[in-house]
């Protein structure tokens, strides 16, 4: 059967020319548009970024000295909003090597200076071009990559949550008579499915964090309660360990006592950052123990120097286990990147902790050696009492 479909025809590139000077505006338009280009024109900043946050341009030329708003102003304003898409910017100037330094350090992708040469400029705007559909194309990719993940991990969650119901009915004996060589094997069926259960889980939590729809709810809470109810629930697996957890609260630090009550989270993601970290800290660990020490720092972090009125509290999880290499620490945090420890699992935990802590504008971070254990210290920005009650 003959085909008579009409093949669809490439649209073609839209690129943004931005120049205060009608005569070179016209002159690039009528070169790009010979070459088969799609031009829209601007005559000065504030134009190009209402044509631009209307509709993106694949490419943008842009003239560095203009008017009220220059290049390198109009390059920052487009780098800044996170609601663009990637868009390639050309510089053209007829400054020195100090201006490519600033144009770069602006956002802009490439720089061209006047004179310019008619081969030069249009190769230029090919380049730019195919990094645009590279970028485009990998981002695209990562999304489909990200929902089918995300798709799969929420549909695997209604079989394995039915199974887990019917194997306790059933070691329950709600069926039929179950033999102790039954039970056994129903205990290990049911240990397996919950083990995935977890896993697919925490794949869906790490991917509501990414897409920046993991819902929290933000309240005071008693730190020093809730790290006391971490350590209750994990003790019975150290002492099987013969490991000890020592918890340090501070004392009698009055002030550290009344910050520990009014740090703002969300219970239950806090309640499995230190899990997680505690038990780990247990897994790694053969002899010794694990610490847990609460301080109040008394300098401003970077993160407290951005947010008036906050300070922050520290939470030290350190271990005496085997350690962490220098080049395991530099990837740890990351997705799937699991230890090289023969008890490492999938390299997801340690990425949820971050995640958890990002989400509480805080910072995680780890100091390690080999054969001398491992700190992990999690920084939570809190109200700083003595302001408050001034």
């Amino acid at each position: 059967m003959t085909d008579f479909s009409v093949p669809k025809v490439a649209k073609p590139e839209h690129i943004l020319v931005v120049d205060d000077t009608v005569d070179n505006l016209l002159l690039v338009q009528t070169l790009l548009e010979e070459e088969g280009y799609e031009v829209a024109i601007a005559e000065n900043g504030y134009s190009a970024l209402e044509q631009i946050i209307k509709l993106p341009p694949d490419l943008i030329l842009l003239d560095v000295m203009m008017p009220e708003m220059n290049g390198y102003q109009v390059t920052q304003h487009i780098r800044r909003n996170s609601q663009l898409p990637f868009i390639p910017v050309l510089l053209i100037s007829g400054y020195d090597s100090t201006s490519v330094v600033q144009g770069l350090d602006a956002g802009a992708d490439d720089f061209i200076r006047k004179p310019v040469e008619i081969d030069e400029l249009l190769a230029r705007v090919r380049s730019l071009l195919r990094l645009k559909h590279t970028v485009d194309e990998r981002d695209k990719i990562a999304l489909q990559r990200e929902d089918f993940v995300s798709r799969l991990t929420h549909d695997l969650r209604t079989p394995l949550i039915a199974a887990d119901r019917i194997l306790n009915l059933m070691i329950q004996g709600i069926f039929c008579e179950i033999s102790p060589m039954m039970r056994t094997s129903l205990l290990t069926l049911i240990q397996s499915n919950l083990n995935l259960l977890n896993l697919v889980n925490m794949l869906l939590d790490i991917y509501r964090y990414e897409a920046g729809a993991k819902s929290l709810s933000f309240q005071p809470i008693d730190l020093g309660k809730l790290l006391s109810a971490v350590v209750q629930e994990l003790e019975p697996l150290a002492t099987a360990k013969n490991l000890s957890i020592l918890l340090d609260l501070g004392g009698r630090d009055r002030e550290l006592t009344q910050v520990m009550k009014s740090v703002m989270g969300d219970r239950l993601e806090l309640h499995r950052l230190f899990t997680n970290l505690v038990g780990n800290a247990i897994k790694f660990t053969e002899n010794g123990f694990i610490q847990i020490s609460v301080k109040l720092l008394d300098f401003p972090t970077p993160l407290c120097a951005t947010i008036p009125g906050l300070n922050a509290v520290t939470i030290e999880v350190a271990d005496t286990g085997s350690g962490i290499s220098a080049e395991e620490q530099m990837s740890l945090f990351e997705r799937f990147r699991p230890g090289k420890h023969k008890g490492s699992g999938t390299g997801l935990g340690l990425h949820l902790c971050r995640q958890i802590v990002e989400a509480h504008q805080g910072t995680i971070e780890v100091q390690s050696q080999i054969d001398h254990g491992s700190v992990f210290t999690v920084f939570l920005p809190v109200k700083f009492l003595k302001k408050d009650q001034e």
